[in-house]
């Protein structure tokens, strides 16, 4: 290779794209677009908070109407002594939203069912807040059973709300308080960030390489370069330029979602952010998810303090303690080294497909061998954070083809050195192999036009001299 050559082709894909009006356009329109996302989700929700309804109850057991509390959004209005039916039918005309039957009580099962009725769907959160409010009643109803004075009261004492304080111990011995939601949000953006950029500039390496080909503007570059520089020119002047994108990307993101937040105002983002529930729905989580990751709300509480109870600390103190523990310059460096050669490994085969066809429309079978592999890291790393010592994540996090993805994922966790070593080590000599394979069809299949190409072609290629 012309380390020269290479340096000019490189040089040229990176002034070509940057100034072009689909880079310029891409670069500012996704994050005013993410801005904007976020201005319609906050105004969405707070609409939606806003929302007030009006219902009829009508208690045939007695035991439920009295736990039905009315507040800000829901109204409850005791029918108990109308016909279910009759107010069914004329809901507007009790200028009602909508309707609960409760049953009789079942006194074998001490049990009742509830039924709604309403014009509109009610919406899950109005669902799950009767369910809750009707289990209360029947619980206290089963309590009541038992005759013993002051149960309730029992019951309450008894309860029991113990939060598990985690340390580490590092080699001298030293505990360090640590908080496993803040190790599972690290390793899962370290291990998506991979992922996205490997997929979507890997795919534009091939774009690339289809659009030259299929122009035949490649022609006249092979009579200039050897193939296998100007394939690996191409390929790292896409990385620069998609790096540029990303960094920029970041920047202007963070300027325009600060300017979106004065514009939703602070009342309305503080509502949002108090209210457990609404966030979980809106990042499609479950409460417990959200549980998990606690630290991170924690985080964002300035009155976080020390819990004088056996000084164990809690809030801002335990994230930035757990924080400290993860060993950065160590995951910085992996981050680079990971980030480098999984993007050239995936790149080099991504190129090699681009030579071997004519259109985006003939790579579907072609990319099946490199997409399956990232889809594999992607669902690992979801499950990495629960047991990131578990055969499948070691040996995903060793295998070169998931390695990029799933190795990041784990180093928030701790890995032993020579695992890292082993993994680093199986990555660069599998992008060397790759890269060298690629090449040989590369340079065959950039000049093969009138054929749709297929896997026995391409180990043809590979057997050429």
């Amino acid at each position: 290779m012309d380390f020269r050559i290479i340096k000019t082709v490189i040089s040229r894909e990176y002034t070509t794209r940057v100034k072009k009006k689909s880079f310029l356009v891409t670069t500012f329109v996704v994050p005013i677009l993410f801005a904007a996302m976020m201005v319609v989700v906050f105004l969405i929700m707070g609409n939606t908070k806003e929302r007030k309804m009006d219902v009829a109850v009508v208690d045939q057991s007695g035991i439920v109407m009295s736990h039905l509390e009315s507040g800000d959004r829901v109204t409850y209005t005791d029918y108990s002594s109308e016909v279910p039916d009759s107010i069914k039918a004329h809901l507007k005309d009790y200028g009602k939203d909508a309707l609960v039957v409760v049953s009789p009580l079942d006194t074998v099962k001490k049990t009742v069912s509830v039924q709604a009725y309403s014009k509109d769907p009610l919406g899950v959160e109005f669902t799950g807040g009767l369910s809750d409010k009707v289990d209360d009643a029947v619980e206290e109803y089963r309590i009541a059973q038992y005759g013993i004075d002051n149960l309730p009261q029992i019951m309450e004492d008894v309860k029991s709300n113990v939060k598990v304080t985690e340390y580490t111990l590092d080699e001298s011995g030293k505990e360090n308080v640590s908080e496993s939601g803040i190790y599972m949000i690290v390793s899962m953006l370290l291990g998506i960030i991979i992922w996205m950029f490997i997929m979507m500039f890997g795919g534009q390496v091939m774009s690339s390489v289809i659009e030259e080909k299929s122009s035949r503007v490649v022609e006249v570059l092979i009579s200039s370069v050897k193939a296998v520089d100007l394939m690996f020119g191409k390929i790292i002047g896409i990385a620069l330029v998609a790096l540029t994108q990303f960094l920029l990307w970041i920047v202007l993101t963070v300027i325009l979602t600060s300017a979106a937040s004065m514009f939703i105002g602070k009342d309305m983002l503080k509502s949002f952010s108090g209210d457990p529930q609404m966030m979980a729905q809106t990042v499609g989580m479950t409460p417990e998810q959200m549980e998990a990751i606690g630290g991170v709300v924690a985080a964002t509480d300035t009155t976080a303090t020390t819990d004088v109870i056996d000084n164990q600390p809690g809030g801002l103190q335990t994230v930035m303690a757990t924080l400290s523990n993860i060993p950065w310059t160590k995951l910085i460096i992996s981050f680079l080294i990971f980030f480098i050669l999984g993007y050239l490994l995936y790149a080099s085969l991504y190129a090699a497909i681009g030579s071997a066809v004519e259109s985006v429309e003939d790579t579907q079978q072609l990319q099946m061998p490199i997409t399956i592999p990232l889809m594999i890291a992607y669902l690992i790393i979801l499950m990495a954070f629960q047991n990131p010592d578990s055969p499948v994540v070691v040996w995903a996090s060793m295998i070169p083809f998931t390695s990029p993805i799933v190795m990041l994922a784990r180093i928030p966790y701790g890995v032993p050195m020579w695992q890292l070593i082993v993994s680093i080590v199986l990555l660069f000599l599998t992008f060397i192999a790759c890269a060298w394979l690629s090449a040989k069809i590369y340079k065959v299949g950039i000049l093969m036009f009138g054929k749709k190409s297929s896997f026995k072609d391409l180990w043809n290629w590979l057997k050429q001299k």
